[in-house]
């Protein structure tokens, strides 16, 4: 699904233990492969962080005010645990919430595994970035990831306003 546009992404693991190293990342470079692959937009930045509410919330905000990103995809920190805190420094960030992402997402895992109805996933705009925060595991984010894949093209456009942009709203698709 190339587009003409390129949007340049961010993915952010939130994690304590990738963080000090107890284990590898292992849902930053799937959703690495699914971007390049699937949309071929470059990564322009991709880090590991703690589950820390503050350090979420200030990689988000540099990436989104300084880096310009259009794309910026979490993963992990998204469940009850009592360090589970990415969508709270989400919602500290984002401007306007996107819940038909976040929905979409949800039912999609919700029919593979009834755990999916304890994520706590947010999805929102922060001026012309959209924040898409995705679980930690790693077959969990690709399947999240693959629900809201074919509209990421057409979101990003009617938020950089791209020319065309609109007109992507009067084609309507039946199987």
């Amino acid at each position: 699904m190339p587009d003409a546009v390129n949007y340049r992404v961010g993915i952010l693991t939130i994690s304590d233990r990738a963080f000090t190293g107890d284990y590898a990342d292992q849902s930053g470079p799937v959703l690495r492969k699914l971007v390049e692959e699937r949309l071929n937009w470059p990564i322009a930045e991709a880090a590991v962080v703690p589950d820390d509410r503050l350090e979420i919330r200030e990689r988000l905000r540099q990436w989104v005010d300084v880096l310009d990103l259009g794309l910026i995809l979490t993963t992990g920190g998204t469940g009850f645990a009592p360090r589970d805190v990415t969508p709270e420094a989400t919602r500290d960030v984002i401007e306007r919430e996107a819940p038909g992402l976040a929905e979409a997402m949800r039912a999609t895992s919700l029919a593979i595994t009834p755990h999916a109805m304890l994520s706590r996933i947010v999805c929102g705009i922060r001026g012309r970035t959209l924040i898409l925060n995705l679980p930690g595991s790693p077959r969990a984010a690709q399947e999240n990831l693959d629900a809201v894949l074919p509209v990421l093209p057409h979101a990003l456009d009617l938020l950089r306003a791209t020319p065309g942009a609109e007109s992507g709203h009067t084609r309507l698709h039946h199987a």
